[in-house]
């Protein structure tokens, strides 16, 4: 008897993914599809000189990205087709354009070099996405390995809305030694390879919304959402900026632990 349930059930769960793959559901993927309207706005934006708009619309994309995957585990409405169109869409919205948005906004005057760090920068996001697809990542619930790259994408573009809003542009010069470009070329190219790296970022996936808090956490949550209110450009690249280093910081801690580790190995071995 139990071999004959045994049997049926396969027997479903052949059949619903035989499904899965050929099922188009309208909600998770009208959302996708919202993400990727968002990712090609800001490129036109971007090609209009509307900077402000172009990173707004980056984080809406960012927005629904996380909205239509937990959607469609929610509703049972995943299938392999949202899967394969919502990389496709990341591409776009967090390969493609914050590429071009820096090209056109500083990087387009150093003509070869600028043009190259854009496209490093979207071959970078490419292997990310299709390293987190394929699961090459090691099974780590707590961690990302390599910078995401809607966390990429929202630490360039508002790196460019925060520059635009304080008046600053792609001929400026700080403190007479540098010009704009040249930073933005070199962030481009950091950010670009952080997405490739084996650096552990925080994935927040082990964070349980049901379990209680301390009272503390809520006056910082209200905090957050009042810094943004005030000035959305300077908090957004403030907390993402945060988010990267912190990777670089765990990843500097964990070395010297275990270059310790291996000393007193040593030690202990004579």
């Amino acid at each position: 008897m139990k071999k004959l349930k045994s049997i049926g059930k396969n027997k479903e769960d052949l059949l619903r993914n035989k499904i899965s793959k050929h099922t188009f559901y309208l909600l998770p993927n009208f959302i996708t599809t919202a993400a990727l309207f968002s990712g090609f706005y800001s490129i036109v934006q971007a090609m209009n000189g509307k900077y402000e708009l172009a990173a707004i619309a980056i984080f809406i994309a960012i927005i629904m990205d996380g909205l239509d995957g937990r959607i469609a585990r929610l509703t049972h409405t995943e299938s392999a087709f949202g899967a394969e169109y919502d990389s496709l869409s990341d591409m776009v919205s967090f390969g493609v354009a914050p590429a071009l948005i820096l090209y056109v906004w500083t990087l387009k005057p150093l003509g070869k070099l600028g043009w190259i760090a854009a496209f490093i920068y979207c071959c970078c996001a490419a292997f990310r996405l299709a390293r987190f697809n394929v699961k090459l990542d090691r099974d780590e619930k707590k961690y990302f390995f390599g910078l995401p790259s809607p966390a990429a994408a929202a630490l360039l573009v508002s790196f460019v809305w925060v520059s635009n809003e304080n008046g600053f542009s792609g001929n400026e010069i700080f403190f007479n030694m540098i010009k704009m470009k040249w930073v933005s070329w070199s962030l481009t190219i950091v950010i670009a390879l952080s997405m490739v790296s084996e650096i552990r970022f925080y994935s927040g996936k082990d964070i349980n919304l049901r379990n209680s808090v301390p009272f503390v956490a809520i006056l910082l949550v209200i905090l957050a959402f009042v810094l943004v209110s005030y000035s959305p450009p300077e908090a957004i690249f403030i907390i993402v900026g945060c988010y990267f280093l912190s990777g670089y910081f765990n990843f500097i801690r964990n070395f010297k632990f275990k270059n310790k580790a291996i000393v007193n190995a040593t030690r202990n071995t004579k």
